[in-house]
């Protein structure tokens, strides 16, 4: 399934035929993807401060709502805390998602509770790559001189490394101060 897929299948369940708005949607998720991000679930919610529902959609980064073209509102992944469905008589049922970034409450969510899980499996996937990625920055130790075959499979390793930092970073899991330390951790 690409974006345009999962975009028009949320739209569809929130009920909206425009083809504007699921152009718009489409045009500004492409616009802000990351490097490897795939489209894993979505659904048609909508966010307290406004009357009209938008989408969530779930990547194997970021969760994101979507609406009326706007730039989206990301949550990374690794930054999840927890995340809870409860179901109330005016909002229906409602996905609050408590974040490293902050609290966030969607109303009126469409199969929320399949939704949750998804995201919850997400996140914890996302922390653990996380955590492998700051482990993997540790410092490495110099490689022997008579090792030259060695090295070269060691830059590339450095390389691999870098890229997932870099990553890291684009997606919102580390700040610039967290990368740079990072970085100089890599390259001694």
């Amino acid at each position: 399934m690409d974006w345009t897929d999962l975009i028009d299948v949320a739209f569809d369940v929130a009920g909206d035929g425009s083809g504007d708005r699921r152009a718009a949607a489409v045009r500004t998720v492409e616009a802000t993807i990351a490097p490897g991000e795939r489209p894993v679930a979505a659904t048609a919610a909508r966010h307290p401060d406004h009357f009209r529902k938008g989408t969530l959609v779930l990547t194997t980064h970021r969760l994101l709502f979507l609406k009326d073209g706007k730039p989206p509102l990301p949550v990374p992944l690794e930054a999840v805390t927890e995340v809870r469905v409860s179901r109330t008589t005016f909002n229906g049922e409602v996905l609050q998602v408590v974040a490293l970034t902050g609290a966030h409450r969607f109303e009126d969510v469409v199969k929320a509770e399949p939704f949750a899980e998804r995201l919850r499996a997400g996140a914890a996937a996302a922390r653990s790559a996380y955590e492998a990625a700051l482990a993997a920055a540790a410092p490495v130790a110099p490689a022997p001189a008579s090792a030259a075959p060695a090295a070269a499979a060691d830059g590339e390793d450095l390389l691999d490394r870098l890229e997932r930092l870099a990553a890291l970073r684009t997606a919102g899991a580390l700040t610039e101060e967290e990368f740079s330390r990072a970085k100089q951790r890599l390259l001694g």
